[in-house]
């Protein structure tokens, strides 16, 4: 497949590393490795700027002056596109979901005031139900003033920033060679449902038989069957290629969003602890916490033992962990 162009920004390849004592310990079950996409890059880090690197280069082929895009009041991809704003000589416009009246200047929020972001609160309700609204009177507004404005859905999540995580599958395939490793899964959190379309759309061109799952962390399982199914029939705008999507391929372990998107559970933060003492990585509370939690509950009730190898996309987020302090219990 030909690809849509792209910026160079994120620092790839990222390495892959096997997670010894966490499979030890699942006794029975599958080798886990994990793939380090959390270090991207310091300010960009995360899985964001894979999709970014998609979406910025249309803009600025659109001449745009201003990137506008949206998330929750501790959202990466927010952070992540600020800080290639700045880089670039752009100007940002954040729209961020709060229901707070005040919120603390901590984690990826105040990293966004930090790179200059010019930041729009708005309700979870009006989120839920005018974002896109409200991003477009943003456009018009900066129209007005003689710029032009770029506007980039929630996590990048759309037919553009799909080739991200299409190109990170091929990433995948040549460190797998390297490695003499093959793996029969490779699991991602799913949040706004690029990340995993990506993914999904490379392995069904490149016909390998390895299985695509999802964990999703908002939502429910046909809610992103859905939007994936909705991405990807986006990104064949951009390509001569189109294949016929069935939902049914689109692999979702439900279950695990607990108390909702963002919200914490004491027995996620405990996981996220404990990893951290066991194998030195840092998962965050919005997305690899979640679904490195999933998988590892559905391998203790004896779900994928007959898979020998299984990759974790980490897809970043370790400034979304701050918020949490408070939450945690060290022992």
């Amino acid at each position: 497949m030909k690809l849509p162009k792209k910026l160079s920004l994120a620092n790839l390849p990222t390495k892959i590393e096997k997670l010894e004592r966490l499979s030890e310990k699942l006794v029975g079950g599958p080798n886990i490795f994990i793939k380090r996409d959390d270090q991207t890059g310091t300010e960009i880090s995360g899985n964001k700027i894979r999709k970014l690197e998609f979406s910025i280069r249309e803009a600025l082929d659109e001449n745009s002056d201003v990137l506008i895009t949206c998330g929750g009041i501790q959202s990466n991809h927010a952070r992540a596109t600020a800080a290639i704003a700045t880089k670039l000589g752009l100007k940002s416009v954040l729209v961020l979901r709060t229901d707070k009246e005040k919120e603390d200047i901590d984690g990826n929020y105040f990293l966004d005031k930090l790179l200059g972001a010019d930041i729009r609160f708005i309700s979870s309700e009006d989120y839920s139900k005018r974002r896109t609204e409200i991003m477009n009177d943003i456009k018009d507004n900066l129209k007005k003033e003689g710029l032009r404005g770029y506007i980039i859905p929630e996590g990048a999540s759309n037919g553009i920033g799909n080739f991200g995580y299409y190109n990170a599958l091929l990433e995948i395939l040549d460190q797998q060679k390297e490695m003499n490793v093959k793996f029969d899964m490779i699991v991602c959190p799913v949040g706004s449902g690029a990340t995993y379309g990506g993914m999904f759309l490379a392995n069904k061109l490149n016909n390998t038989d390895c299985e695509i799952y999802g964990v999703n962390v908002s939502g429910d399982a046909k809610h992103f069957k859905d939007a994936i199914s909705n991405i990807l029939k986006e990104s064949f705008t951009y390509t001569d290629d189109e294949i016929i999507i069935n939902k049914e391929e689109i692999n979702i372990i439900d279950g695990y969003v607990g108390g909702g998107y963002a919200i914490s559970r004491p027995e996620e933060l405990e996981f996220i602890y404990s990893l951290a003492k066991l194998e030195g990585v840092i998962l965050d509370p919005v997305y690899t916490g979640k679904a490195m939690y999933g998988l590892v509950q559905e391998i203790k009730k004896g779900r994928f033992t007959d898979k020998k190898n299984i990759l974790f996309i980490h897809t970043g987020g370790l400034f979304g962990l701050f918020p949490k302090k408070e939450l945690m219990e060290f022992k």
